[in-house]
């Protein structure tokens, strides 16, 4: 009976730190360096394939489009795995309908920093994967690989409306290695799992973690830590120049590396300290990157203008600080602060790096937009739905795909019980791809062997 029950659950599963160019900052890429990603990405290419999507209608709903909009009374139409269209009393064809009135309907949620999977809940030592904390250069590390497909958070965050997920190596290193999005859907393996063609990322690390873990052999200082990266991206530009000489040469530190200097690669970097990020900047200038996100950023409001000026996302928490030195210098419109730099053009994102907090993205932002109101901002709550839909997709490079509820993205919907920015409100159904991956009413969501043997679906 148990796998009678378990074999659908599992199978409608499967299913399911300028807005996406501003992401690709390099030049144009060398031709062995993309020749290495290309076959890399080859050969560790998503395989991903949702389940056949259902033709739905929401109607009479109220609408977060992500694009900071809020429509009253429309619809939301999307079938093919894409939306199709929202608007007033839209016409479609045999599509099913599903009464929206009183509900509100949004993209899914991203978050843009998850150690789902390389850090399983509940925690156990030999299930800790997400820092490779042998060397302050791990760049040659990939988090993909230490991803356990079966951890129970995917199903806890799916339930808060989470349908994508950046999985990031931990932050004990100057470089961590290279991190990868995901689709919230329940498989056997991580290709499975993987964003199509979601660019690779790399980790990196600012301040107290590296100079912490490696103060006995170096780095032990913040300058050791700079000293670290310029040396790191000299070699990895001496590696390209031994390409030119050498086209088949392998090292896969360096090729991460030199993915970034290509642009093939976006840098999310862990870093807490103002000055630090400026510095940050100022190396991607020596090196010819720049970094697509500051991640924890609890100084990101002093220099919120001069982010907006690079065009760099800072993924931040709603009122999380004080625990270490350099997070005490916190201000509760941290995130409100940086949405509104340079007239409104700054990049604010609501991120987690917590597996509770995963699971209340949008509650974390509504704490963020009531900080920001008090502050004297006025920021509508569609502006404030974009720093938990289109702002990590673009700090992702994967704009273009998800992130708003435009036509012809994929079909990414939660319908909500009421206004997600309540504490009362629940995540009623999620749509992965347009197919069915959490429905609260029937209890519907996935299950994987790890929950074999538990009493709970042993009686159901």
């Amino acid at each position: 009976m148990i796998k009678k029950l378990l074999l659908p659950l599992f199978t409608v599963f499967l299913l399911g730190c300028t807005d996406q160019t501003a992401l690709i900052f390099q030049d144009e890429p060398g031709g062995s360096i993309t020749n290495f990603e290309d076959n890399i990405h080859g050969t560790y290419a998503s395989t991903y394939r949702p389940l056949e999507s259902e033709n739905i209608v929401i109607r009479n709903a109220t609408v977060f489009d992500g694009n900071g909009n809020k429509f009253q009374n429309f619809d939301v139409h999307f079938s093919n795995g894409k939306i199709q269209a929202i608007g007033l009393r839209l016409v479609t064809d045999g599509a099913k309908e599903i009464d929206g009135t009183g509900k509100y309907v949004t993209p899914g949620i991203i978050d843009n920093h998850s150690h789902m999977g390389v850090y399983p809940a509940p925690s156990v030592r030999t299930s800790s994967d997400g820092n490779e904390a042998t060397n302050p250069v791990t760049s040659e590390v990939w988090a993909e690989h230490s991803v356990w497909t079966q951890d129970p958070q995917y199903k806890l965050a799916l339930a808060g409306g989470i349908t994508t997920f950046h999985v990031l190596p931990g932050s004990a290193n100057l470089f961590g290695g290279r991190g990868v999005t995901l689709k919230n859907v329940s498989a056997n393996t991580v290709p499975e799992m993987k964003f199509p063609n979601a660019p690779h990322s790399l980790k990196m690390a600012c301040g107290e973690n590296p100079k912490r873990v490696y103060s006995s052999s170096g780095p032990s200082t913040r300058m050791g830590n700079v000293a670290g990266y310029r040396n790191a991206w000299i070699g990895a530009e001496n590696y390209k120049e031994q390409l030119e000489r050498d086209p088949s040469h392998r090292d896969i530190r360096n090729e991460t590396l030199a993915g970034v200097l290509d642009g093939e690669i976006l840098v999310h970097n862990h870093c807490y300290r103002a000055d630090e990020m400026a510095t940050m900047i100022n190396i991607g200038e020596e090196f010819g990157y720049k970094v697509s996100t500051f991640h924890h950023g609890v100084e990101a409001y002093k220099i919120a203008d001069l982010l907006a000026d690079e065009g760099i996302c800072a993924a931040l928490w709603a009122d999380w600080w004080g625990f270490k030195h350099e997070a005490y210098d916190m201000s509760i419109a941290n995130i409100a602060i940086v949405d509104q730099a340079r007239g409104g053009t700054g990049c604010a994102i609501v991120h987690s790096d917590d597996e509770s907090g995963i699971q209340r993205l949008n509650q974390e932002a509504a704490k963020a937009l009531a900080a920001g109101r008090r502050a004297g901002f006025e920021i509508s709550e569609g502006r404030a739905m974009t720093w938990i839909t289109k702002n990590p997709a673009k700090s992702l490079g994967i704009l273009d795909q998800t992130g708003t509820l435009d036509m012809g993205k994929d079909a990414d919907v939660v319908i909500w019980s009421g206004n997600p920015f309540s504490v009362y409100t629940k995540a009623e159904q999620v749509y992965i791809d347009g197919a069915l991956a959490f429905d609260k009413a029937t209890n519907f969501m996935p299950h994987t062997d790890f929950d074999l043997g538990v009493k709970e679906w042993e009686d159901k």
